[in-house]
């Protein structure tokens, strides 16, 4: 069955050069969408840049934070769409510097919602917010209805941008949801640091992959391409009362440690057989972090598609040939 939804709508991508943005993007072009994205800097190794996907969108030169040029681009571009993925995502980077985490990702959030409030062509706004919004809780798996308790600078930022959202689907009745992704991997993850990035490029060149932490750390991990279906199943059914104002779940409900995600990484590659090196000195991490995604799947429909090891599998095969060009 053919499927027009998608067709001629303008849907404007904050982030559209990330990891999700890159996907999404893509994806949105193929469905026959009029994209277009804001990019603050230029990635020239981003899959949005790889894909070609960049020569078939319009683009927007500037920061999320500046006012002036959301109202006008949301304005002039008559957009009907927004999916708000721009963040800065690293929490590394976030404990060393948090500021600018919290320009992006706090006021990035309340200007681009300010100025779709006040454009009367948006019929509907994703925002992403991200598992780290709950902070450390006593009660897992997080539900959509725990509290909101970030404690260090990323978890925060997203806690607040999340708050925000809502606020404005409460308050101003935007059509506005809200999604908590798991950690998101796949293709197109250029954030070394992160890791399935990290270790993937390890193994790849035969080398020990290195671990922040002591390796216990558990975490949800769900594949970039289940992430942007839920995406795209969300901002459809926006127009649903039960949907606006709300936030929803993301991952696979099957949290795994750090240790047994690398370990899943090193026996799907060439070198079966090596060990990592654990450094033991993350800090201002949270020990364990899963979601459950059942309000997903029962208001929505939406379940991921892919196992861990078909979405690594997947994963592995794109950066292998990034490599090679590299």
């Amino acid at each position: 069955m053919r499927d027009d939804f998608w067709r001629d709508k303008r849907v404007f991508v904050t982030g559209c050069t990330g990891l999700l943005g890159s996907w999404l993007t893509a994806e949105l072009v193929a469905k026959g969408a009029h994209v277009v994205g804001l990019i603050r800097d230029r990635v020239k190794k981003s899959e949005l840049v790889r894909s070609g996907t960049i020569n078939r969108i319009d683009t927007v030169d500037g920061d999320v934070s500046d006012y002036a040029l959301m109202e006008r681009v949301l304005a002039e571009y008559e957009i009907d769409t927004v999916f708000h993925l721009a963040a800065q995502t690293t929490v590394v980077i976030a404990n060393r510097v948090p500021m600018p985490t919290f320009e992006t990702n706090i006021k990035g959030t309340w200007v681009l919602l300010e100025a779709a409030r006040r454009n009367p062509t948006v019929a509907r706004v994703v925002v992403a917010s991200s598992d780290k919004a709950y902070g450390p809780q006593e009660k897992l798996p997080y539900c959509e209805d725990a509290p909101l308790a970030g404690r260090h600078p990323y978890d925060v930022s997203k806690s607040c941008a999340d708050l925000i959202a809502r606020a404005y689907a409460y308050t101003y009745t935007l059509p506005v949801a809200v999604t908590r992704c798991a950690n998101m991997y796949g293709g197109g993850d250029l954030n070394w640091n992160r890791l399935v990035p990290g270790t993937v490029r390890s193994v790849l060149r035969g080398e020990r992959p290195v671990v922040r932490s002591d390796g216990t750390l558990k975490r949800d991990y769900i594949f970039v391409k289940d992430a942007l279906r839920g995406y795209l199943t969300l901002a459809r059914n926006l127009a649903r009362p039960e949907v606006q104002g709300q936030a929803f779940n993301l991952g696979m409900d099957r949290p795994v440690t750090v240790l047994e995600m690398i370990e899943t990484i090193i026996k799907i590659s060439d070198y079966p057989h090596l060990e990592p090196v654990i450094l033991n000195e993350a800090r201002n991490e949270i020990q364990d972090q899963y979601l459950s995604s059942a309000k997903a799947q029962r208001v929505l429909g939406w379940t991921p598609e892919y196992t861990p090891a078909s979405g690594l599998a997947e994963t592995m095969a794109w950066y292998r040939h990034f490599l090679s060009e590299s």
